[in-house]
This record gives structure tokens, sequence and C-alpha cells, in this order.
């Protein structure tokens, strides 16, 4: 078999070319640039290897393989991604003291012979990444969502602390609306009441705002809250970010979904994995054919437990890998909670831990790992949730 390697750069990558049977350099390493001509050079170099068994084997890492994956897909060339890993470690083991683009080139030519170091790459694939590139996205938000939240009641503690003991929902659209146009207790405090009450209102349906304009000013006038420009211009611009971001949450909440029902996974139908959940994890996994057994994915998603042992001596306790994916970890923890809840089988399982003196998050994990076995189980055989075969 014909194995090209590409040394992946921002503006330019290398590429050679070996048989992998003798291990003989076909085409000595060279490079082309990340545009259409230099994506021109690499086909007309390579393209007499398209009709024989070949494989393209790039690190998967970054961003800056996706159009050039995309253009070797177009051309009929067989890709694959290696773990970056896995040439980090042969790197090591062969003494390898020089790192440049050339030889790396060759390095990841040769591991294409190592199955276990690579996954395919096909147009399907790709709109696999796709997802994993909007589920990440949504999750970034969500993080940056609860830091201004936090920066928000951070500023509300400055300027109106009283706030939040008051008998209205946090962040609801009349909470974020009112403080957005009075954000400190003296702008409240010396305001009209008429005008309070205005800024209470909220367009649409839904329940108005059951606090009065009248109890706000009275907490208002009683403040210990500081009257400082800067926090309550503070105040405004997070508001403003936090109204914005809610609005790009929404938007993609909704793509995920379409995603999901054109999809129709089965792990959706596991009691208490959203949409949104299910397709982190799905997009996250990817193809669930690379992995052999449960055990295997169970390896990826870096939650199994690390062993430590040396002659006689075995560590006891030891905790997960965390190896892989943060993302699959956390749509993982997510998913387990409600599914703990909505079906009585892991809710027993997680209970039965419990019992046996594990601690709360320490059983979350046994019950994390049944679950993935669960979900191999459901792409792999392409069936249905049905809590009556699960032991």
């Amino acid at each position: 078999m014909i194995n090209i390697g590409i040394d992946v750069g921002k503006f330019k990558h290398c590429a050679s070319v070996i048989d992998d049977k003798t291990g003989e350099i076909l085409i000595k390493p060279f490079f082309f640039n990340n545009d259409q001509k230099g994506f021109d050079l690499f086909y007309s170099k390579t393209k007499q290897y398209i009709h024989i068994k070949h494989s393209v084997g790039m690190e998967d890492t970054g961003h800056y393989m996706i159009n050039l994956t995309n253009f070797l897909l177009d051309k009929k060339f067989t890709v694959k991604f290696i773990n970056p890993r896995s040439t980090c470690l042969r790197r090591k083991e062969l003494g390898m003291s020089a790192k440049n683009d050339r030889k790396d080139s060759i390095l990841i030519a040769e591991m294409l012979s190592e199955k276990k170091s690579w996954r395919s790459v096909t147009h399907t694939t790709q709109e696999t990444d796709k997802l994993r590139e909007i589920t990440r996205l949504y999750y970034q938000l969500q993080e940056q969502q609860n830091e201004d939240m936090n920066r928000l009641q951070r500023a509300l503690d400055i300027v109106f602390p009283e706030a939040n003991k008051l008998s209205w929902t946090r962040y609801s659209k009349a909470y974020m609306q009112f403080l957005a146009k009075y954000p400190t207790a003296a702008s409240i405090a010396s305001e009209d009441i008429r005008n309070l009450r205005n800024a209470l209102k909220t367009d649409g349906r839904g329940r108005q705002c059951k606090l009065t304009a009248e109890d706000i000013k009275e907490a208002a006038k009683c403040s210990v809250g500081e009257d400082n420009i800067a926090v309550a211009l503070e105040v405004q611009s997070i508001i403003a970010i936090i109204n914005t971001r809610k609005q790009q949450i929404e938007k993609l909440e909704n793509k995920i979904e379409e995603f999901s029902l054109k999809l129709n996974s089965p792990i959706i139908s596991i009691p208490g994995i959203s949409h949104i959940t299910g397709m982190t994890i799905i997009a996250e996994i990817g193809d669930i054919h690379d992995f052999s057994d449960a055990a295997h994915l169970i390896s990826y998603a870096g939650m199994e437990p690390l062993v430590h042992q040396s002659g006689k001596y075995d560590a006891a306790h030891m905790p997960i890998s965390k190896h892989g994916s943060r993302y699959l970890r956390k749509a993982l923890y997510q998913a387990v909670f409600t599914v703990c809840k909505y079906c009585s089988t892991f809710n027993a399982y997680y209970t039965k831990k419990r019992n046996q003196g594990k601690t709360h998050r320490c059983a979350q994990g046994h019950c994390v790992r049944k679950l993935l076995r669960v979900i191999y189980k459901l792409l792999a055989n392409n069936i249905t949730f049905d809590e009556n075969l699960v032991k």
C-alpha cells in the first residue's frame, strides 16, 4: 500500500510518499502552499496513486487541515486522521531529537501502517465534525454566559446589593430590562414611580412581574449600594452582552435540534437525554465503528480509572484518566444526571454504588461508564433503548 503523509501548517504543508511494504520513499518531502495552487501541486504529484491502494494521513489537530481534507475527499483520495499522541510517542520511541516538517511528514506516512493510530475520514464524518463545531460553540457560549452572569452579580453587589433579595426571578425578562435602565439603587430611588412602573412592563405573552415598582423603590431608598457610575455602566454593558448571547444560544439550540431530527440517532431514545446532550455525545464520539468494543469507547472518553502498580504496591483509589474531549465528559455527566432520574435501572445502579460507600461523584462515574456501554450497544447495532435489556 502507498502511504502519503502530510505535516499540516498554517501557510504551507509538507508531504512525502512511501511504499508501505518496502519502506522506500517514493516521493521525497516537498512543500505546497495552503491555497488552490498548492493543492493543485500536491494533486499533480500524487494523482498517480489514487487508483491503487493508498492512504493520505494527517494529524488530527487544529483546523488548518479542514480545507485540504475537503479537497482530498473531492479528488477521491482515502483520507485518515492520526492521533497526535501516537506520533508524539513514536517520535520518543525512535529517539528522534530533531523535529522538522520533512521528518514529520515521513513519520506520519509510517504511522498509517498502524491501525490503532488513525481514524478514517469521509464526507459523512466531515458532517459529524461540523456538528462537533456547533455543539462545542454552544457549550463555549454557555460557559461565557455563566461567567458574565457572575460578573453581573458582582457589580450589583456594589451598586444595589438588595436587588436579589426582592421577589423577582433572577435573569428574567423584567429583571434584565429594569436593571438595564436603572442599574443602581441611587438611580431607582431618585426616579419617578410612573417611569419605574413602565420599566417593569414586558412585551409579549407570559406573566408580568409580580414585584411592584413601589417595592423596588423602597428597597433602593434603604440600600447601602454605592452610587458608582463606572459600575453602573458595567451593569448595563453586561446585560446587553447577556441578552445578545442568549439569542445566539437559542439559534444554536434550534440548529442542533435540526441535526438531531435529521440524524434520528437511537441515543435520543434513552430517557433523559436531550437533543443537545445527545448530539454532543454523537459529535464527540464520531464513527462508533472506530471502536472495537465499549471498553475502547470508555477509554476514549477518558472515563477509565487510572492504574498505578509497582511490585507489590497497587494503588487502591485512583482518579479517571480524563484524557480526550472535555466536552464529551461534560455532556456525559449532564446526561447521566437526568438518565438516573428518569430511568429506574440507572437509578438503582447509582443507589447501589452509594450504598457500597462510593461518593456521589464516584457513583456518577460508574453510571457514566454504564451509560457508555449502553450507547455503544445502541449505536453499533442501530437499535433503540429498551430498559428491560439493560443489566
